[in-house]
Parts: structure tokens; C-alpha cells; sequence
């Protein structure tokens, strides 16, 4: 475990005793340096790392306790041992006061020092692994992971930059799978609250009757199964940053208190009536089509310019020229190395066959193809046989909205023009038919109406 720690400072003026202290402590195999003054020992510290300070109370020039002092101001973390040859209670108070993890009174036995020493040591490791532990929990998030080359990219890694350092509301609108919530993580390891926790909520994901208290929080009682209070995820993020993903599936009197917490930060609970305040920076995000869903009444136009301070439109993958090949040599190497495989490159038809796609699944389709193709591949280089083959995700978000030559009739293509866009339309809307109906400009009655004429059919919920 020594081996692994950062050294021992020992600060003391008398040169018998530093080189007795230094001699203990490397029998124990720890790493040790000493200096004979505070005013060295504050200089070191400047550049060099260590998992603890031994130090004598009285020292020439700057007294120990000064040194404690100063230290407790600039480095609070690092634990510093006291030892004195003029203990008193009194002394030993004002040592732990003025920030010492312990005192020790000469003469002392070794075995008394090595006993603090190695508690410091445990301290050390356990804040360690802590750290480390914590680090492994959190996704990491940063530029890095916005790959691509292409403007459309460029612009948003360099709009990412000058809107991170601020606290301004973030408004993020795109197509499911284009790095939404890349662009909000980047926007909170970038700011600075990125030492505060990051908080990420799908709004789709949560029935609507729990988001509420999901969001703020409910106190006993407000609702059965409420058997005590409970803070809500604003509550718990304060002082860090919170991403509404799918934020245009919230209900609308959920948005309207949202817009009451935009305004200044307030909120009460579910069934409760203090009022709370937290600091929290909000980043928004949706994959629908926002001026449609306020055309049909589901979003409040003014939530919307609340939220809308800094509007994000990262681009589609079939929008970003050359980024398509840099993606998946990304995910390529990603994936082979992850599951141990001697793949390298694409053969030349693979890479024909990822150009010609027009990929309306965006980044996250191109990468689930990657990982298949490397589950399948069994030579050095993907071939395109090892890549699915798109008929089915061809049919989905293209762009060619040309009428197919067909030799039926003007009515008949009419109708299976209909068919097709209102089955569109429900899937877009999860087949709410009142909101179907709002986006199409129709009333709820015509458009069952016309679902019944072309034998749509809903299945009951």
C-alpha cells in the first residue's frame, strides 16, 4: 500500500531529528522528503504532491502554527501531524484548532507515530478509492465525444464553448439520435458548475402523474403511497445543472409550473405549501417538431421563449459531409477492442454501403450497425455482407417524398397517400388522436372519420 502513496513532508529545523523522523517512516517503506523550514515547506507545496505533513511546533522563522494557519488556507485537504517538545493541554488545543490531525508530545515511541501515520495513510486510500469510485459512476462528458469534422459540427463544438461558462437556459431541437445528450454534457463539464452534480430526466419516460413529484418533490400525504416527504430532483441538483430530455412530452399544467421555477427558481412540493428555492442551471431537449406541438396547443408558446435562450439544432447525420466514415472507424475501433478483435479497417463496399444509407436513426443507428457488424465480422476488415442490410430502416424518415408511378387510380393513390400520412402522423403524435388532429388542422371527429374510411385502427390502451 506505501508504494502506492504520495510522500511524507517532514518539516523540522533540527537536523538529528528530521533524519531520525525520515529514517523511521522509510523503514516503513513510506516515501519521505524533509525540509528544515515552514517557509521551504510552503514553497514545495506549491508544485509537489503529499499524503501528509509532519511538523514541529517550533521552527525557525514561521512558528509551526503559523504553518498550520497558512496551510489550512491552502491546501484544508492535506493532513498535518504536530509534534512538540513543549506539550501542554493548551498548546494542543490550539494545534487542533489551527487545523493539525493530531499531536504528539515528545518524546514519543515510534510505534505511537507509525499508529498516526498509517490512519492518515488509511484516510488517504479511502478518499481515494471514493473518488475513484465516483468517477466511474459518472459519465464522462465533454467535447471529445461530439465526433466529426463536418461545419455543421464545428459550429456546434464552438457555440458549446461560449455558452458553457454561463448559466443561460439551453434549448436543444433535433432528430432522435443526433447527439442531444452529448451537446448537454459537454455544456455542463464545460461550466462552471461541473464540480456539482448533473442531473438528466427523461420526460417521456416518467408517467405523467409521478413526474410532477419526480421533478419537485411531495410532502406525506399528497397522494396515496405518499408515506413521507420526499425532495424532488431540482431539490437534490441545486447549485448543478438538470437536462429535461423529451421535455415536449410534458403535460401542460406540469410546464406551466415549470415556468413559474424558470422565472426565479421557486417551487413548492406536491401537496405542499412552503415555498423552496434552489440554484439550478436547466438544459432542455426535444426531438419533436416544437412549433407544430404549440400550433396544436400541447406547448406553451411562452415556456417556450423562456426555455429557448441559447437554441441548439445539431445537425442530421445525412447533413454532416464526411462525418459518416469518421463515426464508424470511431465506433469500430470501439467495439473491436471492447470484444477482442483483430478488425482494422472496411472493405471498400462496406464503406460504399455506409455512404449510400441515408441514416434517419442518425448517430445512435450508425453505431448500433457497427456493433452488429463487429459481432458478425469474422475477417480482419468489415465486409459489407457483416452490415445489415437497411431495407427496412430505408422505408423509415426518408426524405424522397416523390409520388411512386402506379398504374391504379387517381383515387386509389390518393387514399394510400392519406393512409400513409396520417399513419405518420399518429406514429409521430403516439396516437393521440386530439393531437393528431391539432397537427393536421382538422377536428378529432374528421380525422376518425377518415381513419374509419381507410380502416385505420388504434388498439385499445
Amino acid at each position: 500500500m506505501n508504494k502506492e502513496l504520495p510522500p511524507i513532508l517532514i518539516v523540522d529545523d533540527e537536523k538529528n531529528m528530521r533524519l531520525s523522523l525520515e529514517t523511521v517512516m522509510k523503514d516503513e517503506g513510506y516515501k519521505v522528503q524533509a525540509v528544515e523550514s515552514a517557509e521551504e515547506a510552503l514553497e514545495i507545496l506549491k508544485t509537489e504532491s503529499f499524503f501528509l505533513v509532519i511538523t514541529d511546533a517550533r521552527l525557525g522563522g514561521m512558528s509551526g502554527y503559523d504553518f498550520l494557519k497558512e496551510m489550512r488556507q491552502r491546501k484544508p485537504d492535506l493532513p498535518i501531524l504536530m509534534i512538540t517538545a513543549y506539550a501542554t493541554p493548551k498548546l494542543a488545543v490550539e494545534a487542533i484548532k489551527s487545523g493539525a490531525i493530531d499531536y504528539l508530545a515528545k518524546p514519543f515511541a515510534p510505534e505511537e507515530l507509525l499508529h498516526a501515520v498509517s490512519r492518515c495513510a488509511e484516510r488517504h486510500t479511502l478518499i481515494a478509492e471514493n473518488q475513484a469510485l465516483k468517477s466511474a459512476n459518472q459519465p464522462s462528458f465533454g467535447l471529445e465525444r461530439i465526433i466529426g469534422d463536418s461545419k455543421g459540427i464545428d459550429d456546434v463544438r464552438k457555440l458549446i464553448m461560449t455558452v458553457a461558462p454561463t448559466n443561460a437556459t439551453v434549448l436543444i431541437l433535433g432528430e432522435s439520435g443526433t447527439g442531444k445528450e452529448l451537446i448537454a454534457g459537454a455544456i455542463h463539464a464545460l461550466s462552471q458548475r461541473r464540480e456539482e452534480s448533473y442531473t438528466r430526466i427523461n420526460c417521456a419516460a416518467i408517467p405523467d402523474q409521478l413526474l410532477e413529484s419526480e421533478l419537485f418533490g411531495h410532502e406525506k400525504g399528497a397522494f396515496t403511497g405518499a408515506v413521507r416527504n420526499k425532495s424532488g430532483r431540482m431539490e437534490e441538483a441545486d447549485g448543478g445543472t438538470v437536462f429535461l430530455d423529451e421535455i415536449g412530452d410534458m403535460s401542460r399544467p406540469l410546464q406551466a409550473k415549470l415556468l413559474r421555477f424558470l422565472e426565479d427558481g421557486t417551487f413548492t412540493r406536491v401537496g405542499g405549501n412552503q415555498e423552496l428555492k434552489v440554484d439550478v442551471r436547466l438544459i432542455a431537449a426535444t426531438n419533436r417538431d416544437i412549433v407544430n406541438a404549440i400550433r396544436a396547443n400541447q406547448f406553451r408558446e411562452d415556456l417556450f421563449h423562456r426555455l429557448n435562450v441559447v437554441q441548439f439544432t445539431p445537425p442530421s447525420l445525412r447533413e454532416r459531409e464526411g462525418d459518416v466514415l469518421i463515426l464508424a472507424n470511431h465506433f469500430l475501433k470501439q467495439f473491436a477492442t471492447g470484444m477482442n478483435k483483430p478488425i482494422k479497417e472496411f472493405s471498400p463496399e462496406a464503406e460504399k454501403l455506409l455512404l449510400a444509407h441515408h441514416w434517419p436513426g442518425n448517430v445512435r443507428e450508425l453505431r448500433n450497425a457497427i456493433e452488429r457488424s463487429v459481432i458478425l465480422e469474422t475477417q480482419e476488415s468489415i465486409q459489407a455482407s457483416s452490415l445489415p442490410n437497411f431495407k427496412v430502416e430505408s422505408r423509415l424518415g426518408s426524405a424522397d417524398s416523390s409520388i411512386p408511378i402506379s398504374s391504379a387510380s387517381l383515387e386509389e393513390q390518393l387514399s394510400e397517400f392519406e393512409h400513409e400520412l396520417i399513419l405518420k402522423k399518429l406514429s409521430e403524435y403516439d396516437f393521440n388522436v386530439d393531437a393528431t388532429a391539432g397537427a393536421l388542422q382538422m377536428t378529432p371527429h374528421s380525422l376518425h372519420y377518415r381513419m374509419h374510411r381507410l380502416k385505420i385502427e388504434l388498439e385499445p390502451s
